[in-house]
Order: structure tokens, then C-alpha cells, then sequence
């Protein structure tokens, strides 16, 4: 049944007042893409979708905090085929791709993969993929939510670049969780234990080809799954999966964001877009963003001049006082919550937050200006409920390190 709020009303043009819809449903047609695991998913009770990359993305089944914990104890399945592979091979695709991220791709070997940002010419965000090197001029970015494709083919049409863009018939699936080595396993032999954190190997099963990765999106120890050919072995690659899970208690959950917010993990659109670049989300590693490196990237001058400059924003992480906020992807967080600093002018805007389940402590993910990012810093922070106590703090709030995922 729908949710209304009867409280609350807005007036429509003849100033009669409606009824507010508080949870509208997500329409379910034909112009938006369906994940090649769409029908599995569903059929495991996906309870909430959003829209990624144009295509319906299961958020959760229903139970977002029992997913959580079935993260962290166990093992999960998610239906991450929203995350479309751009595949960008031919001659000149190392230094194309290269000119792309601002990491020095010499230093990633073929079978290696690599967490990286793709700039604007202004230093800002346009993705931030996976990018996973199959050959020496063969790449899989494995894309955020924004239309890289598009930019790549411009790029490479308007510069002169002998490459070949396109959309591979690949789609992962991500298998999370301190169980997921013995899944993984029983799935494809005791080779799959091998492949390193980052690096990858490509199985067959079933007949099925399937790149494995010691990668994903969740600060746990787990894998993605690339399919190749998907649009033919999807459905077959989910059952298999599946039924090897299944000794180990496998659930279907979509990405847990309590999770990836107590790791620091950032979500484009939500906490990293076009309006901020690598060095105010917190990346300014000499080797996330190689300035140093011989060949010239998108963005490197803006990003010389910013780091020579200084930025005057930072993202820092806060916890936030009050009563349980929601589990960020339950519709609880529809805005950013302004940040205040004992004015009535917002300074800045947590971007990302929930209740942590583990810490029993409201956080988030804040852009506040560089003057406030010290830690212990106080801040005030609107939410829908009302204005509450903020504290900078730090940020991985578990696992700072990222251990758990090395294991």
C-alpha cells in the first residue's frame, strides 16, 4: 500500500492541497535498461530500485540493516550489472586511457586493476571506476553512474586516437562477505584463493567465461564476478552462483551503504560529482593523482595549480548526534543536510549518513571548508528532524587501514 503523509500537504496550482506521497514507487518500463541479472534479482525479492547508469538497480530486499549484517558475518550476492563495462582496445588505448585518469597507468601491469579517477579539463570528477587491464591496450573501466562512454568517444573522435570504444557484453556480480573465499571456491577451484587484492584471473564454469576479481564495494573480503558474453549467460552464471552459495547461507542484498560509509568509500553523484576534483574528497595521494609522471592527463593543470594553491574545502568525516538516523538507502537522506558553523549561512553539506549499526553512532561524509576540517571541530548540522551537534572526526571510521578486505 502506498504511504502517505497526511500531516503534510503541498497546494497544487488551483491552491487546493494534496496529500504527499511520502515513499512513491519507482516506475518499471521500457525505456530504462534492466541489468542481464534483472529477472534473478527480483525474483530474490528486490524491494527498492534507484536508476544507475540509466538502468534499474536493486537497492535492497527489504531489510537493509539484516543485509548489513549479513555482510559482515556471512556471505552476499548483489546484482551490480548496472556497473557497464567500457571496453577502450586498439593501438593507441594505453596512452588514450592514460591521458584519461590522473594514476600513471605504466605502473598497472596487464592482469591488474586499478581504483582511479577520471577528470575534467577543471580537475573535477567524472567517474570513478574500476579500471581493469586485460592486455597491454585492452581496458575495462567498470563505470560509476555518469556518461563516460560519451565522453570517451568525443575525446577520442576529436583527438585523432586509433582506438575502438564500446560497451562489452560483460556484466558483474559481486560476491561479499568473510564467506566468499569459500563460495568463490567451491565455484571455480582452489585457484581462484590466489588472485591477489586488486589483480585478476579469468575461470570457466559451466561453460562460462568469467573474469574474477579480489575487488568490490563493500570494505569486506570479497569478489566481482565480470561475465562475458552476459546477454547469453547471465541468468545461468546467477544460478550457479547461487546454488554454490547456498551451503554458506547467501543472501541478496543490494550495495550496503552503511557499510561503505563507516569504510570512507565515496558514491558519485552523492559525494564526489564534476564540482569537486581528487585533492577535496580526501585523494590527494602522490599516487592516486600523479602529478610527477611523464605523460600529461585531463585536468593535470588544474590539478598542479590546486595542490600548489591549496584547496579551500575538504571532505571530512562527522558524526552527528540524535536519534537513529536511517540506513541511507531506505529514502531517509532524499538531500544533503546543510552544515552550519555558529552563523545562519550553510558552510557546508554532509553528503552521505547513516546510523552504524557496529559504532551505534549517527555518521556521515561532510564537505565543509578547509578552516573546519580539523578534527574535534563542532558543527551544526540540519536534518530533517531538526538541527543537531556535529564532530569532525576521523574518517575510514572502521578498518582505517583496509585490512579486512586483504584478508
Amino acid at each position: 500500500m502506498t504511504d502517505v503523509l497526511n500531516t503534510a500537504a503541498r497546494p497544487d496550482i488551483a491552491g487546493e492541497p494534496h496529500a504527499i506521497v511520502e515513499r512513491p514507487a519507482v516506475m518499471l518500463y521500457t525505456r530504462l535498461r534492466k541489468s542481464p541479472y534483472f529477472w534473478k534479482s527480483r525474483a530474490c525479492g528486490a524491494a527498492c530500485y534507484s536508476v544507475y547508469n540509466h538502468t534499474y538497480h536493486p537497492r535492497h530486499y527489504g531489510d537493509p540493516v539484516g543485509e548489513y549484517w549479513a555482510l559482515l558475518d556471512g556471505v552476499t550476492i548483489w546484482d551490480v550489472g548496472v556497473e557497464r563495462q567500457l571496453e577502450i582496445s586498439g593501438p593507441d588505448a594505453f596512452d588514450f586511457t592514460n591521458m584519461l585518469v590522473p594514476r600513471d597507468l605504466t605502473k598497472c601491469e596487464v592482469g591488474q586493476c586499478k581504483y582511479v579517477f577520471i577528470t575534467a579539463p577543471d580537475g573535477g570528477i567524472v567517474n570513478d571506476p574500476v579500471l581493469l587491464r586485460l592486455e597491454e591496450n585492452r581496458f575495462w573501466l567498470s563505470l560509476a553512474d555518469s556518461d563516460v562512454g560519451l565522453w570517451a568517444m568525443g575525446l577520442a573522435h576529436a583527438g585523432g586516437w586509433n582506438v575502438h570504444i564500446a560497451e562489452a557484453d560483460v556484466a558483474p556480480l559481486q560476491v561479499q562477505g568473510p564467506r566468499s573465499k569459500e563460495v568463490l571456491r567451491d565455484l571455480f577451484g582452489d585457484g581462484v584463493l590466489d588472485v591477489p587484492y586488486y589483480r585478476m584471473r579469468e575461470f570457466t564454469v559451466d561453460g562460462m567465461r568469467v573474469v574474477v576479481s579480489r575487488t568490490g564495494y563493500s570494505g569486506e573480503v570479497g569478489y566481482e564476478l565480470y561475465l562475458r558474453d552476459a546477454s547469453r549467460d547471465a541468468e545461468r552464471l546467477w544460478d550457479a552462483v547461487w546454488q554454490a552459495g547456498q551451503p554458506y547461507g547467501m543472501r541478496p542484498i543490494g550495495p550496503c551503504h552503511m557499510r561503505r560509509i563507516e569504510a570512507g568509500m565515496l558514491a558519485y553523484g552523492c559525494d564526489i560529482t564534476l564540482d569537486t576534483n581528487p585533492l577535496e574528497v580526501g585523494y590527494d595521494y602522490r599516487w592516486m593523482v600523479d602529478l610527477d609522471q611523464e605523460a600529461d592527463f585531463i585536468g593535470k593543470e588544474a590539478l598542479t595549480r590546486a595542490r600548489s594553491e591549496g584547496i579551500s574545502r575538504l571532505m571530512v568525516g562527522v558524526e552527528i548526534s540524535g536519534e537513529p538516523l536511517g540506513t541511507y538507502n531506505d529514502g531517509s537522506m532524499i538531500e544533503p543536510f546543510d552544515v552550519y558553523a555558529g552563523s545562519d549561512t550553510p558552510v557546508g553539506r554532509v553528503t552521505s549518513a547513516c546510523r552504524s549499526p557496529r559504532l551505534e553512532r549517527n555518521i556521515g561524509l561532510a564537505m565543509v571548508p578547509i578552516g573546519l576540517s580539523e578534527l574535534g571541530t563542532p558543527l551544526q548540522i540540519h536534518t530533517p528532524s531538526g538541527m543537531r551537534e556535529g564532530t569532525v572526526v576521523e574518517k575510514p571510521f572502521i578498518d582505517p587501514r583496509k585490512e579486512t578486505p586483504k584478508r
